[in-house]
This record gives C-alpha cells, structure tokens and sequence, in this order.
C-alpha cells in the first residue's frame, strides 16, 4: 500500500476508500515519519554539497525497506516519498487522520560553526497528554545513537516547532536532528549508504518498542 503512495492527497483519497468499504484498522503501532523539507525546500547544504531534504528521504526510505524485510512490525507511512514540497499543515494533518500513535520528524543540523556537532531531540513542552511519552522515545532514539554510532548527544530540547505543535493532543511527536551536515565528519558519514543502514536500523529499533 505505501509503495502507491506518493503524497499527502493520495493517502486521504485511500483513507476515505477504507472508511467507504468499511476496512478494519490496523493493530500495530502506526509510526507517520515526517521527512523533513523536500522540493523547492532543499534545507539545509552540507560542506560537500549534499542536501538535507536528500539525505532525510534516504535515512526515511531505508527505515521503510528495513520494517518491510521484518514482515513489517510497524505500520509506517511518511509523509513524502520523493522529493516532493508537502506543506507544514499536510503533514501533521496526515498524523491525525491516520490516528498515528508517534509522529517523528527527520531534519538534519546546520550551523556556522563548522566544529558543531551532534545529535539533538526536540519536543514541545505543551504536549500535556504525550510529553513523558515524547520524551522517552526521544530519549531511547538519541541514546542507542549514541551508543551504536557514536555520535555525541546534544539533549532532548524543547521549542516551538509548528509539527510539534499541531500535533498536541493527537500523539506522541518528536524531532530529529541527526547531525550537523555543516561538520565535514558528520557531513560525510551520513552521506555514505551504509552509515545511512546503521541510522535507519538504529531508529527503527528504538521505535519498536
């Protein structure tokens, strides 16, 4: 099913078709992978010209190869699958109607600093119903990270992010920053194919539980 989709108005179209058809729900734990920017919005440039937009949709493509060869222990859906502009409010309008149980943005870092570095987790502060939940899974992500790559922990921050915000009340939501394209180590790490498995597996497996 999630190999037809391509984009946001696809998935409410199928929506609709399961409601209409009266199709159960699926029992597993539904994870909506927002992949950061995308079309015209490339994000941030890495020092060796890589885009971000690029390299989310790869780290978000290899999650979904590595649940499917799993029989898929999760149903996941990402809220883009090529590089393709999808709005702010499409995206967290996708979490609330597929009732997902954890929304997870994947960006990547940028800064000035070339010597900045590291992994930072994001949530937003008002989620009274799902803070501890977002908290934890940002935790469990950031860590096994850490631990399994090697990456250094910059912590579990809080802002104002508007996919964080608008989807308060709905599910546990995070954000991603898996390193600093800016940073020549980091930049160049995640730009190879088999670094990019190591994070893809490291996420999936942290969201498993």
């Amino acid at each position: 099913m999630k190999k037809v989709l391509k984009n946001v108005s696809f998935v409410f179209l199928l929506l609709k078709m399961c409601i209409i058809f009266g199709q159960e729900t699926s029992t597993q734990k539904r994870i909506v992978i927002d992949v950061g920017h995308g079309g015209k919005d490339a994000g941030a440039i890495g020092v060796n010209g890589i885009q971000e937009k690029d390299v989310i949709l790869n780290i978000a493509n290899t999650i979904l190869e590595l649940n499917d060869k799993l029989d898929k222990s999760l149903d996941i859906y990402l809220t883009r699958y090529t590089d393709t502009f999808i709005s702010l409010s499409d995206r967290t309008r996708l979490a609330k109607a597929l009732k997902a149980d954890l929304f997870v943005s994947l960006h990547c870092n940028h800064s000035n600093n070339a010597n900045a570095r590291g992994i930072e987790v994001y949530a937003y502060r008002k989620q009274t119903n799902h803070l501890k939940e977002s908290i934890y899974i940002g935790y469990q992500i950031e860590k096994e990270i850490c631990k399994i790559i090697g990456y250094e922990s910059r912590g579990i921050k809080f802002a104002n992010f508007l996919v964080l915000k608008d989807t308060i009340g709905y599910c546990a939501s995070i954000l991603l920053e898996l390193g600093f394209l800016s940073n020549k180590d980091e930049g160049n790490y995640i730009s190879d194919a088999s670094n990019v498995q190591f994070i893809a597996s490291t996420i999936l497996s942290s969201i498993q539980n």
